[in-house]
């Protein structure tokens, strides 16, 4: 059996979700018929439940405000942008009515937001985004980034079926570059949403990442135990609203230091809000301040030998980690 992609988990979520519950539909721009998505994730799917995936115009705003509207009658709709970064079209939508539902009237807003986040050769500033940080901002908001195939699958069924609107982050780079040849949606089993995973144990640091960084951080990872003999913890965040502080808090008990890797800018991110985390709630058990490694504070370059400068690498998070240890 071929090994199943990224995109593939994503795809056959979809699939299982349509097929277990008749209030489930997805929407969003060119996600019907042959096209089947920017990214062909809703490929075939509108063959097997037809009018129960919805092409849309290219309105996100409208996009989003029509699925607020279904989640909050009773339905599970989810939606596509084809890109994060159009997301911000949509901003109003998703935060001041989506977000704020449940508190304002006691009705769930049971909706999904699927937006293709992060960067890749000559993609530019409109196209290669991390949208976790402006969304994830506000009360009422859950916000994924799974980086497995496996977490692709089951975190994408949490979503769905969560009252709770939730932003799931999709890295483009992830859709096939990462696959698994034992992945069965049968036996697949995901930790429960909010909840970190530790995807490589140690004792010397810890590296918290998520989405594509999570593979930076594995490959730091090896370099630093073969060529400098230290032995990092690597913890995928997964979740990034809520954050799973407790498991960021724990590792760090373990190890003494903490490294955050985020392909996001560093201003006001994700990053940040975990080093004031550990900060507040875990000084004592730092033996050595904690470092970000983040992309360049700069809007996202064209060409592919600046876009591979701008964003974080192995290397920096070796460098960072090597930083660290020998405070």
């Amino acid at each position: 059996m071929s090994a199943t992609s990224y995109a593939g988990a994503l795809r056959l979520a979809l699939d299982h979700a349509l097929r277990d519950d008749d209030d489930v539909f997805i929407y969003g721009q060119d996600v019907a018929g042959s096209f089947g998505g920017a990214f062909k994730i809703t490929k075939g799917l509108s063959d097997r439940y037809g009018d129960r995936v919805i092409n849309a115009p290219i309105s996100e705003d409208a996009i989003a405000g029509m699925a607020i509207g279904a989640a909050m009658e009773g339905m599970r709709p989810v939606i596509e942008f084809q890109f994060a970064d159009f997301a911000t079209i949509a901003f109003n939508q998703l935060v001041n009515h989506a977000g704020t539902t449940y508190w304002r009237t006691g009705k769930p807003c049971p909706l999904t937001a699927r937006l293709p986040v992060g960067g890749t050769p000559g993609g530019g500033p409109f196209h290669s985004q991390m949208a976790e940080a402006w969304l994830g901002h506000h009360p009422g908001m859950v916000v994924f980034a799974p980086a497995t195939v496996d977490d692709a699958y089951c975190m994408l069924r949490q979503a769905i079926a969560s009252n709770d609107p939730v932003i799931f982050c999709e890295h483009k780079y992830l859709y096939e570059q990462v696959r698994d040849d034992s992945f069965n949606p049968d036996l697949a089993s995901a930790l429960p949403a909010g909840e970190a995973a530790i995807r490589r144990h140690g004792r010397d640091c810890t590296v918290v990442a998520w989405s594509a960084m999570l593979y930076d951080a594995l490959r730091a990872a090896d370099v630093l135990a073969r060529e400098h003999g230290i032995e990092i913890e690597v913890i995928d965040l997964r979740c990034l609203r809520p954050l799973p502080r407790d498991g960021v808090l724990g590792s760090v008990s373990r190890t003494g230091r903490l490294v955050v890797a985020s392909e996001d800018f560093p201003f006001g991110g994700v990053a940040a809000e975990l080093l004031a985390l550990v900060a507040q709630h875990g000084f004592g058990l730092l033996d050595a301040p904690p470092v970000r490694v983040s992309s360049l504070d700069t809007p996202i370059p064209f060409h592919p030998s600046l876009w591979a400068a701008h964003r974080p690498q192995a290397a920096d998070i070796v460098a960072a980690v090597i930083q660290t240890v020998r405070f």
